[in-house]
């Protein structure tokens, strides 16, 4: 089974801005892309695929013809025809709403199917860019409610200027915001359960603010505070480097400039390979041959045993 690329789904939004489309080399001319759905099972935000035998087809119906050949045996079980991992790109031109997602549990007692555990995987931002991660002081669940009518909630939150090349977990429960000149990479569960406690009383075109989730959200933040909530690691030349590792996904960056062997033949899952820098070439184990770039986003699937890889490129890779 050969590798597959995907149509991304391109968000217009509020906040968006305009690094997505040249990043993904479109020739496109749409402004305020605040998002690109890389890798998406959402209804109604399918990504379908763009070459190839199963040309046309969407992730969804792509699984439910493959099964456990494109998934996995286990991730077929697990999930069923639903593939696991949402994957996008996000461009922040503005502050983005301070939100919540609820964990599994939480999310099915407030009439949903699972919640979402997401990672921010930092690349070129603007100068000075910042986002919020977790509590920077313990508050109460009263207090939380306090702060949310007065508009002080931002006072008790983790603040953090950003570099390319930093990692922020959010595991679901954690209070998060992206910050004006972010541009990023989202790996979280396929879930579009978010909870927004504050949005800056910003209004829409047509002056109408937008709905707020001050309850749900309140049965769904852990109040634990961190020291310090960007995950730190060691960058490595010409090996992986594992930066997350979680029931949801593992993800870890390479940064290649030298011929290297990717070995999948123990792993029972797809892989999704994120172009970050750069370019190069692979080979998998059948010979069948693809490029990847910066700005593109690949779909490996699990009957693949290797990838040879030669070229210079920075990519994150992903599974379940």
């Amino acid at each position: 089974m050969k590798p597959l690329k995907f149509n991304a789904v391109l968000k217009q939004t509020m906040w968006g801005g305009g690094k997505i489309i040249p990043f993904k080399h479109l020739d496109e001319k749409l402004p305020n892309v605040g998002e690109s759905w890389e890798i998406s099972g959402v209804a109604g935000s399918e990504t379908t695929v763009s070459e190839g035998e199963y040309k046309g087809l969407n992730l969804n119906q792509l699984v439910a013809t493959l099964g456990g050949e494109l998934v996995g045996n286990r991730n077929l079980e697990r999930f069923g025809t639903e593939f696991p991992l949402l994957i996008k790109f996000i461009d922040a031109q503005q502050d983005l709403s301070i939100q919540v997602h609820p964990n599994d549990e939480t999310a099915r007692r407030q009439g949903y199917e699972r919640g979402k555990t997401e990672m921010w995987y930092l690349m070129k931002s603007d100068p000075g860019a910042k986002l919020f991660s977790g509590l920077k002081q313990r508050i109460t669940p009263e207090e939380y409610q306090q702060m949310v009518a007065k508009d002080t909630i931002c006072d008790a939150l983790a603040e953090c200027e950003v570099s390319e090349g930093d990692v922020f977990f959010l595991p679901a429960g954690r209070i998060h915001s992206i910050g004006t000149g972010c541009f990023l990479v989202e790996i979280q569960q396929t879930s579009d359960v978010t909870w927004r406690i504050y949005d800056y009383k910003r209004r829409d075109r047509d002056g109408n603010c937008r709905p707020l989730h001050t309850k749900q959200a309140a049965e769904s933040i852990n109040f634990d505070v961190l020291p310090d909530y960007r995950t730190h690691y060691q960058p490595q030349k010409n090996q992986r480097v594992e930066l997350v590792a979680c029931p949801h996904f593992v993800t870890s960056v390479y940064d290649i400039d030298q011929p290297l062997t990717l070995n999948y033949s123990s792993l029972d899952s797809f892989v999704v390979l994120i172009g970050i820098e750069g370019e190069a070439r692979f080979t998998d184990n059948e010979g069948n041959c693809f490029k990847l770039q910066a700005g593109e986003t690949i779909l490996i699937p699990a009957t693949t045993q290797t990838l040879q890889v030669e070229g210079t490129l920075k990519f994150l890779e992903t599974y379940v």
